[in-house]
């Protein structure tokens, strides 16, 4: 028998629970998060998550980053604190946007990022 939505629930409520910070990357992160975006004004960001329902959690609040400039970003990843902490893993960006020339910010929308177990 597969997991019921209460099942799913607490699968993605577990991961929720501890990565609460987010971060940008420039290439595909390794298993330790690796190309991690720096320099300039860029800091992890936080992650307030909705309850889970049907398996999927969404983000409860817009994430804005500094983005520096002359950088392109490709993917997002989730972390426990700050600054050093467990990386959790990430995903890659519906498309990539690179700051060419000027730094700036990349932000998502409330309820844009989601997590689901399946």
């Amino acid at each position: 028998m597969a997991l019921n939505s209460n099942g799913l629930n607490a699968q993605v409520s577990g991961l929720t629970a501890v990565a609460v910070y987010a971060s940008l990357h420039t290439a595909e992160p390794n298993t330790s998060g690796s190309n991690e975006v720096t320099g300039g004004s860029y800091t992890r960001e936080s992650i307030s998550w909705n309850a889970a329902s049907n398996g999927t959690a969404t983000s409860s609040a817009n994430i804005v980053f500094d983005v520096p400039a002359n950088t392109t970003i490709t993917h997002l990843g989730y972390w426990s604190a700050s600054t050093s902490g467990t990386f959790y893993g990430s995903r890659q960006l519906d498309t990539s946007q690179t700051f060419s020339g000027s730094a700036g910010t990349y932000t998502i929308s409330a309820g844009n990022l989601s997590e689901s177990v399946s």
